[in-house]
């Protein structure tokens, strides 16, 4: 074989067999006689969970903390170290940047590189900005075998031509202001998350919110969705009501869409696609009431525009994984919110999805009166925001400023 080799996947090829066949010496005869070993987040889901089940630490992190209790690239740091220790003769790594910052993906890169020195490197990806410097050959899997291909064959159509629904009711969105936050701080116990955060959105605007992995993303967000309650007591105004005027938690959840990664697995049901839209309008998983026409009409909409309406009868599961999530996108936006959060919203996507999933946000900042808020550690090509906020991480709290 090649020293060094990419086999690009899309989210529609089996990678558990590709997976199977290249551990097994199926795919690449040369490795049967070889000691391998498998970096991925299966092994170290593996590892998490002897620690979970049984109390075994096989593999700590460089701060001596166990992995269920460790960051996403201080755990990646670990195992990678742990199975360059069993001296293998080949290593495959799978989806090696995975939910890393740009600090964590360089350290990997450099220690995957020096070990590309010694052994081959087998990479499987499905992002082509992700494939290794000093990779030499590129690959498809078609179920079978590997198939030698070029990076200029990777095309994809992402393209949204319909427009996007009307808003149900005639008056969208009258807020002067949906979020500011005004010398924001955040501490749990002595560690301080966020400090002097200065944040104003205002409707229609599109943000995305950066900053590598524990800056503090996660907590500014349950600020703005009111599951905080460090919100209290500090000069936060929310949707044009200042935070602690007697406001409940619905009434600020019910101005915001959400949607994450991890919704999808929340959603692996039976429900047919265009229930699945129609149910955004109750906020409920699976649809238990009767829609009116109106809201009927503005689903069937949303499947013209995602181009799933001849298919809106079949189950959601059916679907693949980017296109799942435009789904849930759509359930977000069918109520028009004032407020849009994408948190990791491309995390695990192909190269394909990621481009339209891409291209379906952009279309509703320019086409609504929805603010976004695209939540992620690293830039994506095709997104097209007006503004970034970005965290930086301090001894005295993550502090934060407009790019």
């Amino acid at each position: 074989m090649q020293k060094h080799i990419a086999v690009y996947i899309s989210n529609n090829d089996d990678k558990e067999t590709l997976i199977e066949r290249l551990v097994s010496g199926h795919l690449i005869t040369e490795l049967t006689q070889l000691k391998g070993a498998f970096f991925s987040e299966i092994t170290l889901d593996k590892f998490i969970n002897e620690e979970r089940r049984h109390g075994l630490f096989d593999i700590t992190t460089e701060k001596k903390n166990s992995l269920s209790h460790s960051s996403e690239g201080e755990r990646k740091k670990a195992l990678l170290q742990h199975l360059i220790s069993q001296n293998p003769e080949y290593l495959i790594v799978d989806n090696i940047f995975g939910n890393l910052d740009t600090s964590s993906q360089q350290d990997i890169a450099n220690t995957v590189s020096q070990l590309g020195t010694r052994i081959p490197i087998i990479q499987i990806t499905n992002r082509k900005r992700e494939i290794l410097p000093f990779i030499t050959a590129l690959y498809r899997f078609d179920g079978e075998t590997l198939i030698k291909t070029k990076m200029e064959s990777l095309i994809w159509n992402s393209k949204f031509d319909a427009p996007l629904p009307a808003s149900l009711h005639q008056e969208v969105h009258p807020y002067n202001t949906l979020v500011k936050f005004h010398n924001v701080q955040v501490s749990y116990g002595e560690r301080p998350i966020l400090r002097d955060i200065c944040w104003e959105i205002k409707p229609g605007e599109f943000w995305q919110l950066m900053g590598p992995n524990g800056s503090g993303k996660s907590t500014l967000l349950t600020l703005i969705s009111g599951d905080n309650p460090k919100a209290y007591g500090q000069d936060i105004t929310l949707f044009d009501i200042k935070k602690g005027s007697g406001e409940s938690v619905w009434d600020i959840k019910k101005n915001i869409g959400f949607f994450s990664a991890d919704m999808v697995r929340g959603f692996a049901r039976l429900d047919a696609i265009g229930n699945m839209i129609v149910s955004g309008f109750f906020d409920s998983i699976g649809l238990y009431k009767t829609p009116t026409n109106a809201q009927i009409k503005i689903a069937h909409q949303w499947l013209q525009v995602l181009s799933l309406f001849e298919v809106r009868k079949q189950a959601f599961s059916s679907l693949s994984l980017g296109h799942q999530r435009l789904v849930l996108i759509a359930r977000a936006m069918v109520k028009s919110p004032p407020l849009l959060i994408l948190d990791e919203p491309t995390n695990a996507l192909d190269d394909a999805d990621a481009a339209l999933f891409c291209n379906l946000v952009n279309k509703i900042a320019r086409e609504t009166r929805t603010a976004i808020i695209f939540v992620s550690h690293r830039t994506e090509a095709d997104l097209k925001p007006d503004f970034v906020f970005e965290l930086t991480p301090g001894k005295q709290g993550s502090t934060g400023k407009m790019k």
